[in-house]
């Protein structure tokens, strides 16, 4: 999928097939601005700046999404030093890896494989009921007061999400100490505090 044609026809599909904007935000990894444009194809409007990232060839593949695990852990291990050193440093290795509904999950459930943690699961307000600003961690997975937390997700579009997630970790008693992404489209450095480790960052030169 490269074209904008190719992108309108994808949302159209989705929104058919009974995905809401936010999901199809998700699925396409676009900004919601950028969902509501192609939806709707306001010609008065330009053509929101977005950038697509198309990474099924990877997210389709059980052990490639693996070695992209793999890779996340690497990269913040790399970042902080050396890893035997680490092991001996509290509070740079994360008791609960927690992923973001929907695209975060898998990626943080082989994380925590890998790395022998505890695994939780955040559903952001977007996929709840209207009156909350902020979501939940699942009641099947674990809980998240007193933890040092891996935030895990695919993309961060807006930022908007990672921002609910961290105030949500810190009300409820936990202690979010890093965040892991694959791709950064903004270029963020840290949510809140909360360092951000992207494998890839996107910018868009115009």
């Amino acid at each position: 999928m490269s074209t904008l044609d190719d992108l309108i026809k994808k949302a159209k599909l989705l929104l058919s097939e009974g995905h809401g904007p936010s999901q199809i935000a998700d699925e396409l990894s676009l900004s919601m601005e950028t969902v509501t444009w192609l939806l709707t194809q306001d010609r008065s409007e330009n053509v929101p700046k977005d950038v697509h990232i198309d990474w099924t060839p990877v997210s389709s593949h059980a052990g490639l999404l693996n070695e992209l695990a793999l890779l996340m852990i690497q990269r913040y291990y790399n970042s902080c030093g050396v890893a035997e050193q680490l092991e001996d440093s509290f509070e740079q290795c994360p008791s609960v890896i927690v992923g973001i509904a929907l695209s975060g999950i898998p990626i943080a459930t082989l994380i925590a494989l890998e790395e022998n943690t505890k695994l939780a699961l955040y559903y952001p307000a977007k996929y709840g009921s209207p009156q909350y600003q902020l979501g939940s961690i699942s009641g099947n997975f674990a809980t998240i007061a007193g933890e040092q937390c891996v935030i895990v997700d695919d993309v961060i579009t807006s930022g908007s999400t990672l921002r609910e997630v961290v105030l949500y970790l810190k009300t409820h008693g936990a202690n979010p100490i890093a965040i892991w992404v694959i791709f950064d489209k903004i270029g963020l450095r840290d949510v809140d505090g909360v360092p951000i480790f992207p494998l890839f960052t996107v910018s868009r030169l115009d």
